[in-house]
């Protein structure tokens, strides 16, 4: 009896963020990798059982969001402030799926992504939570 290929699902933690095909840090989260295809619906003449339904075009509605613990490394916090003193510099964005051998199997590149809010870490003398920033990222879409 032959058995199947087996094709387990990727772990989400195994992943890395380049900006401009560099990694740039090691981040403990994304979101904002959402696409949405508008649907157009309209009725025909004739046919009262159903509408019809046309694919539209497709959008990104949510901005990236990159989550990270602080440290030395000030490329996103500086990223951010050039933006703030109107020196927008737009970069290129991927966020790479591994396998658990550290091999590339999905890569998701965002063309000219630029930050538009950073949050700093929330601090409190009571936790021994790692200290978090968050950068959120607009884009002009999949390259």
């Amino acid at each position: 009896m032959a058995t199947a290929d087996r094709h387990d699902p990727y772990l989400s933690f195994h992943f890395a963020v380049e900006i401009n095909q560099k990694i740039v840090a090691g981040f403990s989260e994304v979101s904002g990798l959402d696409f949405e295809t508008a649907i157009e619906t309209f009725r025909e003449g004739g046919v009262i059982g159903h509408e019809q339904q046309l694919v539209g075009p497709t959008k990104f509605p949510s901005r990236i969001v990159l989550k990270k613990g602080i440290t030395d490394a000030k490329v996103l916090w500086s990223w951010h402030q050039d933006v703030t003193r109107g020196r927008v510099t737009r970069k290129d964005v991927s966020i790479v799926l591994r396998d658990s051998a550290g091999q590339e199997k999905w890569r998701w590149s965002f063309r000219e992504a630029a930050p538009v809010k950073w949050v700093g870490p929330q601090l409190r003398a009571t936790s021994s939570e790692v200290a978090v920033e968050t950068l959120e990222l607009i884009h002009k879409g999949l390259a």
